[in-house]
């Protein structure tokens, strides 16, 4: 056992110093009743826990159905919703960022090693590490512009998993509260404020150990919330991925004025040998395991520290929800994706750095009241944030020593988002919900080649419309519409110079708009179901994307997307719930050449499927199995992927009041298939110089079994 690993043990014990008996909300729902909990949905979607309830706003109430909220009076749209903790505390997960894959239809996976943000696939998007698809997590945006990686790099290793309260997700482009990042849809993830104080302590295969604490207590008149974790994991791969994760928040809350204050500290350290993904012909020929690599030097490290401040009560007649953040974020990853194809004697491992500061602010104003006989809320909001990066760069090195720079950057980019909504009920089944999204950014960029500096602005102005109609026999149906961006990579917009390859590029818009549009049905007739069906269709101007892997911006055609989505849940017994969520999607090309008309690696088809028996007496057990359909790899079809099935499961027992042990089991019936696969050309050490097209491919773990014992104070 090395010194890391000795950390891990110490950070374990030194939890249970921070045990504290007055608490007020349990952090492991134990106590969480199934059915008929009423939930007051602007006291979930724009506060934080109990405090801020005094002064929340009555709306339409919710009722809790197993893992999901009942939104029928109070949802926008068919593809909205909100899960609950429940569904978190019966769901085993392999990494973090699988919390969003409690999304339905959207697909979290890994093309590398642990560490690294994972990969998100949904509505007929390959999103990459988040292009597309906005997190924000207690108020604080997690997507990261102009990223050393990738466009809106969502690195979510930083998430507590158990200490998640709920998280609102959506789907599309008619919410004018959502920006940058959320054409294809987004999370609003909130953390528990309070908890009885609790320590879990998880052992597992292939050289997993993981501690966690949390406790609150009283302090200076107000509340202190307090987590820490320690994690470490090899996985089942030749090369250790020896991934060190040290992570914890800090929160005090304090009744103040007509509201409720809170400051809050997070804190992320991670290190990692990465597995990335590797040549199918290799693995057929025997050079090297399937859980083998191409460059053992290839791994990486970030770092995630975060200052926020909120407060939300009422003001000026109506519910302020004020949020201020500041965020210090760094990044280095040694990746090498095609060997040596570019340089046949050192190998093509590169560099890819990023070190910023972002700051930020997140405001809402919401006022209910009656205007003309008709009843109406107001939503006036203000987005508004600063990124300073310096450096994002990309190198070329051969392991880890740098050989030469294919570009270092010096970036400010400056963004504002003016929004605002108004939902009128224009009669007892009609609601209409206009709005509208403003946005301003401002971008300069200072390169170590001259000729690619320069500044980047541009505006743009997103209208919104939503009507709902019902309910009718518990029944709603939604026609939505509105427009959505997402930026693209600054530096794109001011290259004229390709950094690696010294070829000149043609500079790309700064700001890249869709238009979608969703019609759909919700219903809980059936004492016990939720159900909703979606229909949906997404047009994009341009698939224009900064490519950080090559240090250049790929234009291609406008495309188009439409598919529908069906989710089914069912609690027949109090102890006993059903989970079925299956989406389908098609994504083309609008304007086709020779190359076909197919967006590669575009999800397809996604099904998901979970049983679980929640507190029948002592015990507690789900199986969950989720289905990644098939999709195209290039653009004319001619390559696919194969599909893939996984099934994971979990059995818990309460031992007595306070002491649970729970045993996840991942990848139940071994199944060997890939949680990513590409196709393109890359070249091992004796192959022509033009290299060999082949499907690269990262393989899904194996069986694998994680044993945790959670003792509560």
């Amino acid at each position: 056992m090395d010194f890391r690993k000795i950390l891990v043990i110490l950070a374990f014990i030194s939890t249970g110093a921070f045990s504290h008996e007055n608490s007020e909300i349990p952090l492991i729902n134990k106590d969480l009743p199934d059915t008929t909990v009423e939930i007051h949905h602007d006291s979930i979607k724009d506060s934080n826990a109990s405090a801020t309830r005094k002064a929340a706003i009555d709306l339409d109430t919710m009722t809790v159905i197993g893992h999901y909220l009942n939104r029928i009076g109070s949802a926008s749209a068919a593809s909205s919703g909100t899960y609950t903790s429940q569904l978190l505390e019966d769901r085993p997960i392999l990494r973090p960022g699988e919390v969003e894959e409690l999304v339905p239809g959207l697909i979290v996976t890994q093309h590398s090693g642990a560490g690294k943000a994972n990969q998100f696939l949904l509505r007929g998007f390959n999103l990459d590490h988040g292009t597309d698809f906005a997190t924000s997590v207690d108020g604080i945006p997690v997507n990261l512009p102009t990223q050393g990686h990738g466009q809106g790099y969502n690195d979510l290793n930083f998430i507590i998993p158990e200490l998640i309260d709920h998280a609102d997700y959506f789907k599309g482009t008619y919410n004018a509260s959502e920006g940058d990042f959320s054409s294809a849809g987004g999370i609003d993830i909130f953390y528990k404020q309070f908890g009885v104080p609790f320590l879990t302590a998880t052992v597992g295969s292939y050289g997993y150990y993981r501690s966690l604490g949390a406790a609150s207590g009283d302090l200076a008149g107000g509340k202190i919330f307090l987590g820490l974790e320690a994690m470490h994991q090899d996985g089942p791969f030749v090369v250790p991925q020896d991934f060190n994760k040290f992570n914890g928040i800090l929160r005090w809350s304090h009744q103040l004025g007509n509201g409720f204050f809170s400051i809050e500290a997070m804190g992320y350290s991670g290190e990692w040998n990465a597995t990335n993904h590797i040549p199918q012909r290799a693995v057929d020929n025997g050079s090297i395991s399937v859980w083998g690599t191409e460059d053992s030097s290839d791994g990486g490290t970030s770092h995630r520290y975060s200052l926020s401040a909120s407060w939300k009560g009422q003001c000026a007649g109506g519910m302020l929800s004020a949020n201020a953040y500041a965020v210090k974020y760094d990044m280095d990853i040694f990746s090498n994706f095609t060997y040596f194809l570019d340089d046949t004697v050192n190998g093509d491992q590169m560099y890819q750095k990023d070190n910023r500061w972002f700051f930020g602010t997140s405001d809402r104003w919401t006022r209910e009241g009656s205007v003309l006989g008709l009843q109406e809320k107001l939503r006036i909001g203000l987005d508004a944030r600063c990124d300073l990066i310096d450096p994002v760069a990309l190198l070329h090195t051969e392991h880890r020593r740098v050989l030469e720079s294919w570009g270092v950057d010096s970036v400010t980019e400056s963004k504002i988002e003016p929004w605002a909504d108004l939902e009128s009920k224009l009669t007892p089944w009609m609601k209409l919900m206009l709005g509208l999204r403003g946005v301003y950014l401002d971008a300069k960029i200072r390169s170590d080649y001259t000729e690619n500096s320069g500044s980047a602005a541009a505006g743009i102005v997103l209208p919104k419309a939503t009507l709902v109609l019902g309910p009718w026999a518990k029944t709603e149906f939604y026609a939505n519409y509105g427009d959505g961006y997402h930026s693209n990579d600054v530096r794109g917009t001011t290259a004229i110079i390709n950094d690696k390859s010294g070829d000149s590029v043609d500079k790309v818009t700064l700001l890249v708009k869709s238009r979608g549009y969703e019609i759909g049905v919700r219903n809980d007739i059936i004492p016990g179901v939720q159900s909703s069906l979606a229909f949906w269709l997404l047009d994009f101007n341009s698939e224009l994307v900064w490519d950080a892997d090559e240090g250049t911006t790929d234009p291609s055609a406008p495309s188009r997307r439409m598919g529908v989505e069906w989710s089914e849940r069912w609690q027949p017994l109090t102890w006993l719930l059903f989970d079925l969520d299956a989406s389908f999607s098609r994504a083309r090309f609008i304007n086709t050449d020779t190359n076909g008309q197919y967006v590669p690696e575009a999800i397809e088809s996604a099904v998901s499927a979970g049983v679980s028996i929640h507190k029948l007496g002592p015990w507690s057990a789900s199986l969950f199995m989720r289905y990644f359909g098939p999709r195209a790899l290039v653009q004319d079809n001619s390559e696919r992927s194969p599909a893939s099935t996984l099934f994971n499961g979990q059995i818990a027992c309460d031992l007595n009041r306070n002491v649970r042990l729970t045993l996840d089991v991942l990848n139940i019936f071994n199944v060997q298939v890939n949680d990513m696969e590409y196709y393109y050309a890359t070249r091992l050490k004796g192959e022509p110089f033009t290299g060999v097209n082949d499907f690269e491919i990262h393989p899904s773990e194996p069986l694998s079994f994680r044993l945790s014992l959670t003792t509560r104070f």
